[in-house]
């Protein structure tokens, strides 16, 4: 028998941050009984294994998720090896191509790997839904797709949109609703998370459940985390969602002082946003925190500090998190360099006196092109040993090693040799 935090209490962190909550009173329901009772809610929340390389905008999931666990619900985390061969369509213009199982099995590894840096994996519940949906069989598909109509499934946004712009939209994806709402019935679940992207399907299963004599669930959706560009507008957090394709994101794989030094980027605004979807913080926590800032008792670079800390240390281990932030305020607040730069050294052509300062930046990684290291270079952002390099054509000399520093938190002891 778990005994659970109040009512109000766990309801004030589980709302924290959510877009959609329809149905709340059945939710504070089903949060008393379990407090009564002592039995945990069952929590699902699933997720198609097409392995990305995760950034902070993915976690935000998946630290509801651990928020729930944290207030001793169970936490099933559910590897969609069956939905990711039929491709969900959620937010397409055209048919996704779906996965084979083949790819379905090594990416489920990689996901496996990636969120247990956040979820605990001593209270989490792995399923693969292969395992009730390859036993539904044809009779148990035709019954379940008599039990929703075509008209509820045009009512979605993309679909709606596709079919009104006569783009195909194949059978198959009609079925993706279906199985991830099926998911629900078979775990019978109390509560599905998912993003605000995924309200429709979520609500299918709320259906589904009700339709094979279950209690439904009630479902909470989470926004698309701003990048770090995002900035205030008019009293509200504004900016497009955090993407590789745009560079305003943090993996969770990259290095502990890029990740930290990309906390210490963001506005004030927006690390409250953060710290509202990305902290495992209790909300009285957080509240108390903002009210020290707005006090003048707290500065607000300290509260970013801590945000700092509590992210890098998820990912990197709390001991390498503090020792990040450590190290980003004696660079940063102080003005010094990193005690740690990594050493390499760069071949310049055969014959040739030096290596051009653009072949020099591209080829210790900082920058994938000429074109991109040009850029920087016109950007003001690559100095060597201390002084900015305004020209694009200049040469780092065979035999040197210079200091050298891209943006604000790159930097390499460069010794460009000759080649043979």
């Amino acid at each position: 028998m778990v005994e659970f935090p109040p009512v109000e209490e766990q309801l004030a962190l589980i709302l924290r941050g959510t877009v959609d909550c329809p149905a709340q009173d059945e939710l504070v329901a089903k949060l008393t009984r379990s407090h009564k009772t002592g039995k945990p809610l069952v929590i699902k929340a699933g997720f198609d294994p097409t392995a990305p390389d995760l950034h902070l905008g993915h976690t935000v999931l998946l630290t509801k998720m651990r928020q729930f666990q944290d207030l001793g619900h169970e936490v099933v985390f559910l590897i969609g090896d069956f939905t990711a061969m039929i491709g969900d369509p959620t937010g397409r213009n055209a048919t996704r191509k779906p996965l084979t199982r083949e790819d379905v099995v090594i990416n489920a590894e990689t996901y496996k790997t990636q969120v247990f840096k956040l979820l605990d994996p001593e209270k989490t519940r792995v399923e693969f839904n292969a395992t009730w949906l390859d036993a539904l069989g044809t009779a148990g598909v035709v019954e379940l797709a008599a039990k929703y109509t075509l008209a509820r499934m045009l009512e979605r946004e993309d679909f709606k949109t596709r079919y009104a712009n006569n783009h195909s939209i194949s059978l198959h994806e009609l079925l993706y609703p279906l199985m991830q709402g099926y998911d629900s019935v078979a775990l019978e679940a109390d509560v599905e998370l998912g993003g605000s992207d995924q309200l429709f399907n979520l609500l299918v299963g709320r259906q589904l459940m009700k339709e094979y004599g279950h209690e439904p669930q009630c479902v909470l959706t989470m926004p698309l985390l701003e990048g770090l560009d995002g900035h205030l507008e008019d009293g509200v957090i504004v900016g497009k969602k955090m993407s590789k394709s745009l560079d305003n994101y943090i993996s969770i794989q990259e290095p502990v002082a890029d990740m930290v030094g990309k906390l210490m980027s963001i506005t004030d605004d927006l690390m409250w946003r953060y710290m509202d979807l990305l902290s495992t913080r209790r909300t009285s926590e957080i509240e108390a925190l903002k009210a020290a800032v707005t006090a003048g008792d707290t500065h607000p670079m300290d509260a970013k500090y801590a945000l700092a800390e509590e992210i890098a240390g998820r990912y990197h281990g709390l001991e390498a998190g503090l020792e990040g932030v450590v190290e980003w305020r004696r660079i940063f607040s102080q003005r010094e360099i990193p005690t740690d730069i990594p050493e390499q050294s760069v071949v310049a052509p055969a014959g040739e006196a030096g290596l051009g300062l653009l072949a020099v930046i591209r080829e210790v990684g900082f920058a994938a092109s000429n074109g991109e290291a040009r850029r920087l270079v016109t950007q003001g952002g690559v100095s060597l040993d201390g002084e900015i390099v305004a020209a694009a054509d200049a040469v780092v000399s065979v035999g040197e090693t210079r200091l050298l520093k891209v943006g604000k938190r790159r930097y390499c002891r460069v010794t460009v040799v000759a080649g043979l």
